[in-house]
């Protein structure tokens, strides 16, 4: 079996994590348009980075630490600093009647606000859990220990809960 080439290599890869870069790419861009932005750029990291993957963890560790490392290079760039939680837009809740579809994707939308809102420490375990990622891996993608990763998962919890819920215990 011949191996298989860079492009092809790179083009497997996108298939088979592309919807998940995407979602990162969306939790560390501003908006749309510079998530799609980040989004290329990711894809040429990976085509860059891929033929020195040594297999010494999953491609999918390898995979997100690129794409990690390139969506804090693509924020330094822009100048974007992370906002304080104390500065959370509120959105509103959809209508009533609204479809189960439109209110997952309305909460879907309220907690990626949140959470682009987290310092980078926390945002980057939250961002991964939500891929579905356990402790182990995203401390190898971190290069902290699973521990940490544990830590840093429930002070994320901890910021986002104080953020998504009024004191009154309405959403905000």
């Amino acid at each position: 079996m011949r191996p298989e080439s860079r492009d092809a290599r790179l083009v497997r890869t996108l298939d088979e994590h592309g919807e998940a870069l995407r979602r990162l790419a969306r939790a560390y861009a501003i908006d749309g348009i510079s998530a799609d932005d980040l989004m290329q750029e990711i894809a040429i990291a990976l085509w860059d980075a891929l033929p020195s993957f040594r297999g010494e963890c999953s491609e999918r560790t390898f995979v997100f630490r690129v794409a990690r490392n390139r969506a804090l290079t693509h924020r330094h760039r822009r100048g974007r600093t992370t906002q304080s939680l104390d500065d959370a837009e509120t959105i509103a809740d959809p209508a009533p009647g609204a479809d189960v579809a439109v209110e997952q994707r309305s909460q879907h939308e309220l907690l990626m606000r949140h959470v682009q809102r987290l310092p980078e420490t926390l945002r980057s375990v939250v961002v991964m859990r939500l891929e579905g990622m356990h402790d182990l891996e995203i401390a190898e993608v971190l290069g902290i220990s699973a521990g940490n990763v544990a830590v840093r998962l429930t002070r994320a919890r901890a910021a986002l809960r104080s953020t998504m819920v009024a004191p009154s215990g309405q959403q905000s």
